[in-house]
């Protein structure tokens, strides 16, 4: 006979150490807060160790919480995966969530071609800056910037991402822009994080007050939209940008990048990560980006 701890203490574990918040935990399992601290002090009772650490309102995991996490997370997709398999539910559409700005700068104008070559696949996207844990019945994959480290999820990366100043060709034209110390001079567009244009400067060699005025904006797509519009320099995501910059809607006055830590990627559990529709998006998807040389 197995000996098997309680299962249902098992998912709050997984819950509340994917997202180290048990209150996030419990909106994502429908519970109160309180019902998965009882099912974790349950496990940690039940096993004989301690799975969390616990400093104020802060909540890290034991090394033997970490080791936990990594198989149960392993198991829980192999267990959606054999009940998909034998099970009645039908897969329905292709659920996807996608950052705004990478939704409305890259992704929807190629949906097109997506379409005509899988017209069979019903999908479904949700534009969001939200990260999604998956454990709940939302979305199948997601795109998301990032490290590539999601724990319990596989990651495929769709792009590599740097900074370079980007501006309307008629406002490049009046500035006259020759070198870099003369964007200072410049309506400069900023999004988060705001020390972008600080580290682009630096790494330029040029001195300059901080923090550097402009318009700031949370998307960067509408910031792209606004460079283009003629209403300042954006330190553009040249990903994002290529497009603009391909068709002459954008141009890049200095070739100086600023490397981006962050990437972009396409994320999604284990027991989805071999069913025909997705296979067949990222697929696809990676093909886009590396047919656009930006892979």
């Amino acid at each position: 006979m197995r000996r098997l701890p309680p299962l249902g203490a098992v998912r709050a574990f997984e819950a509340g150490a994917r997202h180290l918040n048990f209150t996030r935990a419990a909106d994502e399992l429908c519970v109160t807060q309180a019902a998965i601290s009882h099912q974790v002090r349950l496990l940690e009772d039940w096993l004989g160790v301690k799975l969390f650490e616990r400093a104020g309102h802060s909540l890290r995991l034991t090394d033997k919480g970490d080791t936990f996490l990594m198989e149960v997370s392993e198991i829980l997709d192999r267990l959606a995966a054999a009940s998909s398999i034998v099970g009645s539910r039908q897969d329905g559409p292709l659920r996807l969530t996608v950052l705004p700005s990478f939704a409305s700068s890259w992704l929807v104008p190629r949906l097109k071609a997506f379409r005509e070559r899988h017209a069979g696949i019903d999908l479904r996207l949700s534009s969001s800056p939200e990260s999604w844990g998956f454990s709940t019945d939302g979305f199948d994959v997601a795109i998301r910037s990032g490290l590539g480290k999601w724990h319990g999820l596989k990651t495929y990366l769709i792009a590599h991402e740097a900074l370079s100043p980007v501006c309307a060709p008629s406002l490049a034209a009046m500035l006259d822009l020759r070198t870099p110390d003369q964007l200072l001079r410049a309506n400069l567009l900023h999004d988060t994080p705001r020390n972008a244009w600080s580290r682009w400067f630096n790494q330029a060699g040029v001195s300059h007050t901080d923090p550097l005025p402009g318009m700031i904006f949370n998307d960067h797509a509408q910031m792209l939209q606004a460079a283009m519009d003629g209403q300042g320099v954006a330190l553009g995501r040249l990903f994002l940008a290529g497009a603009a910059l391909l068709d002459g809607r954008l141009v890049q006055p200095f070739d100086m990048t600023l490397p981006n830590d962050f990437s972009y990627w396409f994320v999604c559990p284990g027991a989805v990560a071999d069913r025909p529709d997705v296979i067949a998006f990222r697929s696809w998807l990676l093909s886009e980006a590396q047919a656009s040389g930006q892979h």
